[in-house]
Parts: C-alpha cells; sequence; structure tokens
C-alpha cells in the first residue's frame, strides 16, 4: 500500500501573526538591553529594588575582566580581555530563541501525525449541525447510566471532545456504559449565517429533545467552554428533558477578573464591522489573532519546545493532534460575533442578568436541579473567577477545581484522572454531589 499523501499544515494560524510577535518580543528585548545598559530605562517604582540589583549584575558582567579585579573580582589567573557585551548577548539569545520556534513550526508541518478514529453515527441533522452519536462504543454497564450530550463552544471544531482515541472524552464516558451523543455544529452555512445566539439555542434544545427521545429518558448535558453558556439557555427550556448540567470551563462574569481586557476586546467590534458586514461572518483568522492577544508570545515558546521533542515520541504527536485542531478553526456568524463581544465581554450581560433569549433573562438561578461546575485552576482562557461566579449561582451546584489548563482539561495525559474520573462520579449519582 503506497503511503498517505503529505498534509499540507498552514497553521499556527495565523501565521504572520505570530511571526511579528515573536520578532517584535526580541527586538524589543534588544533595545531593552540597550537602554538597561547606559541607564535610560524608566522604571516601575514598585520594580526600583529588583532593578538596581538588575542593573548592578550587567554592569559586572559587562565591565572589563581586569577592571572587575580591581573592584574585587577574580584575582590573578584571569585574562584580561573584555566580558561579552551584554547587548550583543541578548541579541544572540533573541536569534537563537526565534531559530528554535522556525525550526519547530517546521518540524510541526512536517510530522506525519493523521487524526485517525473511528467515525460514530449521525443520529439527526439539522443546517450544518450533527448529532454524533457512539452509542455503537458503548460498553460496561449498557442501559444503567444516564445518557450524556455534550455541547462544545461554537469557534473551534467538536472533535477536541474526541481528539484522539486515547484522548476522547466521548469514548471514554461510552466505555463506562453511557450512551454519549456530542454535537457537531461545523462553521455556518447559507442558513447558519443569520444565526443569532437564540436561533443556535433552538436548535440545540431540538437536539436535547431528539436524544431524550432516543433514549427514553431525560439525560445529562455537558457544556464545555462557550458551549456551557449554550446548554444552560438551551436547557432552562426543556427541563423535562434534561436531569443534571456540567459546566466545563464557562466563562459567566467577562469581568471577574481582566475588566480591561473584555471591555478592550468589545471596543474592536467597529473595527470588525467590515468584515462582518461582507462575510457575513467573523473569519476562522480574525477569531485566531483574538486568541493569540491573550498570550502573544505562546506560539514563541511551544513551538521552540516542539523543536527539541523526538518526532516519534508520544508528546510530540500529542502536541500535533491539539495544534492541529486548533488550526481547524471555524468561523462565526456575524449576529453571534456582535452578540458575543459586545454584549457579554462589552456589558458583560450574562452576569448582570441582561442576556436574553426568546425575551427571557437567562439566569442560572432558575436552574433547580444539579449542576457541577468543572473550574480549570490553570485556566488562562477563561479565567477561574468568571466560571466561579456561575457556580455560586447555581442553586444546587457542586464544583471540582482540578489542577489543569482550559484545553488540558480534556486532552491531557492526567484529564482522565484529575478530570473525567471525577465527572463521572458526578453522573453516576447527580442528586449526592449536589446535596453535599
Amino acid at each position: 500500500m503506497s503511503p498517505p499523501p503529505p498534509i499540507h499544515r498552514a497553521g499556527p494560524r495565523p501565521l504572520p501573526v505570530h511571526l511579528t510577535a515573536a520578532s517584535g518580543f526580541y527586538a524589543s528585548s534588544i533595545a531593552a538591553s540597550l537602554a538597561l545598559n547606559n541607564g535610560s530605562i524608566a522604571w516601575n517604582p514598585a520594580l526600583k529594588e529588583t532593578a538596581a540589583v538588575l542593573s548592578a549584575a550587567v554592569a559586572r558582567k559587562s565591565r572589563p575582566a581586569n577592571d572587575r579585579r580591581q573592584n574585587g573580582g577574580p584575582q590573578s589567573g584571569e585574562p584580561a580581555a573584555p566580558a561579552p557585551d551584554f547587548a550583543i548577548a541578548v541579541e544572540a539569545e533573541a536569534r537563537e530563541r526565534l531559530r528554535r520556534m522556525l525550526d519547530g513550526i517546521q518540524a510541526y508541518r512536517a510530522h506525519p501525525y493523521r487524526r485517525s478514529v473511528e467515525e460514530p453515527d449521525v443520529l439527526w441533522r439539522e443546517g450544518t449541525t450533527r448529532l454524533l452519536d457512539y452509542r455503537r462504543f458503548r460498553t460496561g454497564r449498557k442501559n444503567t447510566r444516564i445518557p450524556v450530550m455534550l455541547v462544545p463552544s461554537l469557534v473551534n471544531r467538536a472533535y477536541i471532545l474526541d481528539l484522539r482515541p486515547e484522548r476522547s472524552l466521548a469514548r471514554w464516558l461510552a466505555a463506562r456504559g453511557h450512551s454519549v451523543f456530542l454535537v457537531d455544529w461545523d462553521a455556518p452555512g447559507e442558513m447558519e449565517r443569520d444565526f443569532t445566539l437564540g436561533d443556535y439555542i433552538a436548535r440545540l434544545r431540538r437536539a436535547m429533545v431528539t436524544v431524550s427521545d432516543a433514549e427514553a429518558t431525560p439525560v445529562a448535558a455537558i457544556g464545555y467552554c462557550m458551549g456551557g453558556l449554550l446548554t444552560l439557555a438551551a436547557a432552562l427550556g426543556v427541563e423535562s428533558r434534561i436531569d443534571a448540567l456540567v459546566f466545563m470551563a464557562t466563562p459567566w462574569d467577562f469581568h471577574a477578573d481582566r475588566p480591561d481586557q473584555a471591555k478592550g476586546l468589545a471596543a474592536l467590534l467597529p473595527g470588525l464591522e467590515p468584515s462582518l458586514s461582507a462575510y457575513g461572518e467573523l473569519p476562522v483568522d480574525v477569531l485566531q489573532t483574538l486568541f493569540a492577544a491573550l498570550d502573544p508570545t505562546l506560539a514563541l515558546r511551544k513551538f521552540a519546545a516542539f523543536a527539541a521533542m523526538a518526532p516519534d515520541d508520544e508528546s510530540a504527536t500529542a502536541f500535533v493532534a491539539l495544534e492541529d485542531w486548533l488550526n481547524d478553526g471555524v468561523a462565526l456568524a456575524a449576529p453571534v460575533a456582535r452578540e458575543c463581544i459586545g454584549r457579554w465581554y462589552g456589558q458583560n450581560s450574562p452576569t448582570k442578568g441582561l442576556w436574553r433569549v426568546d425575551g427571557l433573562p437567562v439566569l442560572p438561578q432558575g436552574w433547580a436541579k444539579p449542576a457541577l461546575s468543572i473550574i480549570p485552576a490553570g485556566d488562562r482562557i477563561v479565567p477561574p473567577a468568571s466560571a466561579r461566579a456561575l457556580a455560586d449561582a447555581l442553586p444546587r451546584g457542586s464544583v471540582l477545581s482540578p489542577k489543569a489548563g482550559h484545553i488540558g482539561m480534556v486532552t491531557a495525559r492526567s484529564a482522565p484522572d484529575r478530570v473525567w474520573a471525577p465527572l463521572a462520579q458526578f453522573l453516576d449519582d447527580p442528586d449526592a454531589a449536589a446535596q453535599a
């Protein structure tokens, strides 16, 4: 059999943004080294003491060796040649780190990994949305555990919850005996480009009814990130079909931790309007740029680290699998983008009770059944304080705060022990968890 064709990876997306951020970071480091060396940096008063120590260390490193001997440095035997200039050393290090990043990007693009999983069945579809059915992968205690419906965000592909056979929350739950269903939103089509959040929530309610009918029982709905907000709003409209809710890294108070950053994102909305109006959606690369702004040097660090990995190492495979998913983004329908950026981030409408669907406010206080909030302690995308606001508002809510990140909670090697097993325990007896 001939080998499969090579993958033409375009990532990391958008590449110009990541390269510009890395180059700008190192260029500013070189400029700062020159300013530090001549004492022209205006330090923040809070850093005055630390800056004095740093400046003294730089001065010692930059002085000729014979000058250091006269000031208590090493004595006889040391060469009298001058020490390397500090700014030159910084420039050399910057070049080396940038080279490692570029090597890592090239290694990623050439990696042989391809996602290969046995595809689930499709129970239902509407527009571009499919309801993936994992019941044929179910083992263990069949028909004795609550059916589970997984609801991902609209801004990324659903297969983050089914990334690889060995890193799949959907298949792991099915192997425990749960009937598992995954909402695959896909990208907006002609119909969805005019969708508001309310339209997606109405579709999600129909999917919930479909799952409940298929299993002839209420189900547990698990919302991941933005999917948690959609899940809450949908469940409040079909309460008889849902027995428990789980919120995984779901934001609620968008001004809880970084209000200036949230308001700054909302301030970009007028500048995004030409794209929204022209295309009817917020393009993938614009979304990726907004995510990159949360940590501008993340790509620099992670690809430099990847360059040092052996291609056949499990860590390298896991990196490529996740990076492929990150770069396989979807656009956001223009009305949804306006609501999320302007109202969620700008006005903080959910926590103020101003977010309405079908004319009614979406209030977590109205969910009277059990709920579990999984709030990763190391989440840099959804600050824990933002997710905690939702947990605190749920009348029968319990909280799990694993040592994990926003994505690692569903893809890391430690996820089954730290996140999935406690989640499964909740699903076995939601009422007991709520009472505790």
